[in-house]
């Protein structure tokens, strides 16, 4: 397994999918019971199979990943060639960034001796889906990029 399997819930969201995933491979609802039912490794392995290619279809579209912790943000843009990141961090111990008041705090003071910022960027390995995905392995989550825009937009 390449990426990571997705979670029950995940797989449940994704049944009709799944379903096409399965005939693709010509096994009828039957024969997936009588797969699960006699050999439930092959059945896992169908399974691994299907994540992976979500996961692959999902990281092949993301843009934007976010990382933000009690005073740190590691904002990423990812681009046809490279990852671009903004890095963010509070040094005021009282701040928690993941909170409506702390990002509040971070808003009105970005500006003061209290924020250090980093830019940098990377190419990507062979495998620049694997690159997202080990990002998001610890601990970044998929968004739209406003914030990492908005960066963009003071940093100018």
């Amino acid at each position: 397994m390449k990426y990571a399997r997705l979670t029950q819930q995940q797989l449940e969201e994704l049944h009709p999918e799944f379903i096409n995933f399965l005939a693709t491979q010509s096994i009828t609802a039957d024969e997936w019971a009588n797969i699960k039912a006699e050999k439930p490794q092959v059945a896992e392995e169908e399974i691994d199979v299907f994540s992976d290619l979500v996961w692959e279809g999902v990281l092949s579209k993301v843009e934007y990943l976010e990382n933000i912790s009690e005073l740190q943000m590691h904002l990423f843009h990812l681009t046809e060639k490279e990852m671009k990141l903004f890095s963010v961090k509070v040094m005021n111990p009282e701040i928690d960034l993941r909170t409506e008041e702390g990002f509040g705090w971070f808003k009105r003071n970005f500006q003061s001796d209290f924020v250090e910022y980093l830019t940098a960027s990377k190419a990507y390995s062979e495998d620049k889906n694997a690159d997202k995905f080990e990002l998001i392995k610890q601990g970044a989550v998929i968004t739209k990029g406003e914030l990492y825009q908005w960066f963009d937009k003071i940093m100018e």
